[in-house]
């Protein structure tokens, strides 16, 4: 590929970045998405003196050990912080040996802590303060928060229900060092969008619109066990439409060339009207936003982060604007620095 660069990125160990490292890296993948773990996978090379005579340098475990951080820096931007969690050494025939390190983000801790409690008459932003806590970790919310009278954790670990209770209230979860952030979509990506245009820095990109998972409207139904009454709530294409920037809605597309696709959620347990409404349009602002979903591959661009806005032109009318970034992977290898992504929104152009 002609426009990768070819700048190697730096890996730092306890907080000191290490040359030597850096310049044996043969290969590297840092992986986050929208449901937060981030990972990173670097392999290195692992012949070299030792003790006079050739050896496996990487094997003393004082550079590379369980539990010790690891970030990598492209451009100076961290775009990966989390610890060690395992080595993989290969020997290949005919090739020099190498050894691989697999590390993952601080929740890590959360997805390896599996409970059954319950929360009692408290609001999101305190059950998301008290797992955090639970893990020795700070937090940034900014979200807006219903109270549940009763919220069960059942047989789960604590990353899995996190992720529901940020889905529920359209809260976006994520950990960067040893900070717990929630906070919504609309919040998340509010700063400038990074312009990518295709031909450019924009080397590929595949897009489908897809009506397949849409929906007009999706309804959620419980009992009020205060006012003992049965609550409702459905949630209609009006959700999503400020999201849309002018283009056509899938949910309107859906509703006016195939008709009415109303769905009804049974899985849901809402003891409350604002968890009924909550639940509901949470789940069809997910389905929405997943109508126009892109992959594309730009050369190293370390400002692609999950959760930010891109802004793609040279496109055509049916594929230009404003996407959300809800994965991203940073690759280093023979052929340089590259980045990949998928992002979605819910429209598509009007065309002409």
């Amino acid at each position: 590929m002609a426009n990768v660069i070819d700048a190697r990125p730096t890996i730092n160990i306890d907080n000191s970045d290490n040359a030597g490292l850096s310049q044996s890296m043969l290969n590297l993948v840092v992986s986050e998405d929208v449901s937060g773990l981030y990972r990173c996978e670097a392999t290195f090379g692992n012949q070299g003196l030792v003790d006079g005579g050739i050896g496996y340098p990487l094997f003393d475990r004082r550079t590379l050990d369980f539990g010790k951080t690891m970030k990598v820096k492209i451009d100076n931007s961290v775009v990966f912080d989390g610890r060690i969690m395992t080595l993989e050494a290969v020997f290949p025939y005919g090739l020099a040996p190498s050894l691989t390190v697999l590390a993952e983000d601080r929740f890590q801790d959360l997805r390896m802590a599996r409970r059954t409690r319950v929360f009692n008459d408290k609001d999101d932003r305190k059950i998301i303060e008290s797992i955090a806590h639970d893990h020795r970790l700070s937090t940034q919310i900014d979200i807006t928060t219903q109270t549940h009278k009763v919220l069960a954790q059942v047989n789960q670990s604590d990353l899995a229900f996190l992720r529901e209770l940020g889905r529920a209230i359209d809260a976006e979860i994520w950990v960067e060092g040893s900070t717990l952030h929630a906070q919504s979509r609309a919040k998340r990506g509010s700063g400038s969008a990074i312009e990518l245009r295709y031909g450019e820095k924009l080397e590929e990109f595949i897009v489908t619109a897809d009506l397949a998972h849409q929906r007009t409207s999706v309804t959620v139904s419980g009992w009020d066990t205060t006012s003992k009454a049965s609550i409702k709530h459905e949630a209609t294409a009006s959700i999503i439409d400020r999201e849309l920037n002018g283009d056509e809605g899938g949910i309107g597309i859906l509703q006016s060339k195939i008709g009415a696709r109303k769905e009804m959620l049974a899985h849901t347990v809402p003891l409350t009207s604002e968890e009924a409404q909550n639940e509901a349009e949470a789940y069809l602002r997910m389905s929405a936003r997943r109508f126009v979903v892109g992959r594309g591959t730009v050369h190293g661009e370390s400002r692609l982060r999950v959760g930010k806005a891109i802004n793609l032109t040279n496109l055509g009318p049916l594929f230009n604007g404003k996407y959300t970034l809800t994965e991203v992977r940073h690759l280093f290898g023979s052929s340089g620095l590259t980045s990949e992504f998928t992002a979605e929104r819910p429209g598509i152009g009007k065309g002409r």
